[in-house]
C-alpha cells in the first residue's frame, strides 16, 4: 500500500494550527502581565509624583504601545488559524511598532544630532512606506467589496 504524502501534510497542518493557538494563549498571558505592569507603573508615577516627568510618561506610553503590538500579533495569529487575510493586521502592527520607536526616539542617545539624523530619516522613511502599504491594502480591500471596518476587526 503506497504512502500518500497528503496524509502527512494534513497532520502537519493540524499540528501547526495547535502551535498557533498555543502561542495565542501565551500572548494573552503576556498581555495580562503587561496590563498589570502598566497599572503598577501608572500607580508608581502618581504616588511618586513623576507623572510630570516626560521620560517617565514616554516610558509608560512605550508600554501601552508594546501592549498594542502584542494585541496585533495575537489578532494575526487568530486570523492565520482561521485562514483569514493577515496582511492588514501585520501592516497595522508594523505601523504601531515604528510609531513606538519614533515616540521613544531620543537624540541624546546618539551623542550628536548629526549621528541621530540617519536613524530619524530611516524611521520616517519606514513609517511613510508602511502608511503607503496600509493605504494600498485598504484600497485593494475596498475595491474587492469588503467594508473598511473589516480591516480593524
Amino acid at each position: 500500500m503506497p504512502i500518500d504524502p497528503a496524509d502527512f501534510t494534513s497532520y502537519s497542518k493540524d499540528l501547526l494550527r495547535w502551535f498557533v493557538l498555543t502561542t495565542t494563549y501565551f500572548l494573552l498571558a503576556l498581555f495580562l502581565i503587561g496590563l498589570i505592569d502598566l497599572g503598577l507603573g501608572l500607580f508608581q508615577l502618581i504616588v511618586t509624583g513623576e507623572f510630570t516627568d516626560p521620560v517617565a510618561v514616554v516610558s509608560l506610553i512605550d508600554t501601552v504601545l508594546l501592549l498594542l503590538i502584542i494585541l496585533e500579533v495575537h489578532r494575526t495569529l487568530i486570523a492565520y488559524a482561521a485562514d483569514d487575510p493577515v496582511l492588514p493586521i501585520i501592516v497595522s502592527a508594523a505601523i504601531i511598532a515604528v510609531a513606538r520607536q519614533i515616540i521613544s526616539f531620543r537624540v541624546d542617545e546618539f551623542g550628536t544630532t548629526r549621528n541621530a539624523l540617519p536613524a530619524a530619516l530611516g524611521l520616517a522613511a519606514l513609517l511613510l512606506a508602511l502608511v503607503l502599504v496600509f493605504l494600498a491594502v485598504r484600497w485593494d480591500t475596498m475595491k474587492e467589496g469588503e467594508s473598511p471596518s473589516s480591516l480593524r476587526e
